[in-house]
């Protein structure tokens, strides 16, 4: 067995350092401040109506702050958006800043505007999310109850969805767009700490076979979703932000696993997708999990990209 020699060994570790902080700066300065992924889904959920082909851009999780995602990068990802030509755009919630490692926030007004640019025929649509009612523009100023987000988002034309139903026609042929209320944020009067979401009341809104697209921040309805919801967007998880090994599932906690849940899953013919998003929350870090844009073709053969 051959010996390693002192200098050996200090080369070694001044390479090993030296990996170290390459994928530190990537993953800090790099991967969440300037990448950005095209992830696109075909799919035929049961029950669509034959004929009916449906675009959707899905933009989830801003998290709004400098120098990591300004005004002017959000800006720049929605002209990318109009560029796809969606049928319809979704905001999934979170456009407030997630940390405080930051050189300033990124005011309601200023990324409001920039989300003013989108387009989309059919048009575009948000809910809130869990930060969006926690604190304000960063995680140090107040929330005022979600208003500065609502605001921001009514006067971009964002059509926002807290509990409520829309029947949306396409050529002819129609679906439901459910927009959730928050699943984690309660009002200090809820029992339980419920949430603010009601899908049972959304779902009772629905007064024809149409099928349900539903709009909520977070994944963790999807197991409670009926048959007639076909379709589930997501955010919140970031995926992980980190990706981790798929062996270390093994090793995680249940909320561990929560937060690297990403991707197209189906169960029972129902059909869920969940975004990276497009900022971070706690840290500033992603590695091997970019900032992404996800399009979703509805009407069309299967295809992950």
């Amino acid at each position: 067995m051959a010996l390693i020699t002192r200098r050996g060994f200090l080369r070694a570790a001044a390479g090993g350092s030296a990996g170290v902080v390459a994928t530190g700066g990537y993953a800090f300065g790099i991967e969440p401040g300037f990448l950005l992924e095209l992830t696109s889904y075909r799919l035929t959920p049961r029950h669509w109506p034959a004929g009916l082909r449906l675009r959707i851009a899905v933009i989830a999780d801003i998290h709004a702050c400098e120098p990591w995602m300004s005004a002017h990068r959000v800006r720049s990802i929605c002209l990318h958006v109009n560029a796809l030509k969606p049928d319809v755009v979704v905001l999934l919630g979170d456009y407030v800043g997630g940390h405080m490692i930051v050189s300033g926030p990124v005011m309601p007004q200023a990324w409001g505007a920039a989300l003013g640019v989108l387009r989309a025929p059919l048009g575009v649509y948000g809910v809130m999310g869990n930060h969006d009612l926690m604190h304000g523009a960063l995680p140090d100023m107040p929330a005022e109850d979600g208003e500065p987000v609502r605001r921001a988002l009514r006067n971009a034309g964002v059509r926002l969805l807290e509990n409520d139903t829309l029947r949306v026609d396409k050529d002819g042929q129609a679906f439901w767009l459910v927009g959730l209320a928050d699943q984690l944020m309660h009002s200090k009067a809820a029992r339980g700490g419920a949430g603010f979401d009601d899908l049972p009341g959304c779902l009772a809104q629905v007064s024809d076979p149409a099928p349900v697209i539903l709009l909520a921040h977070e994944p963790y309805i999807f197991p409670k979703a009926p048959a007639q919801v076909s379709l589930t967007l997501s955010g919140h998880t970031h995926g992980g932000q980190v990706r981790l090994p798929d062996f270390s599932r093994a090793w995680m906690s249940d909320r561990v696993k929560w937060s690297q849940t990403y991707g197209h899953f189906e169960d029972d013919g129902r059909h869920m997708i969940v975004s990276a998003g497009l900022g971070t929350s706690m840290m500033p870090v992603r590695l091997f999990r970019p900032p992404e844009i996800v399009t979703v073709e509805l009407g069309g053969p299967m295809l992950v990209a």
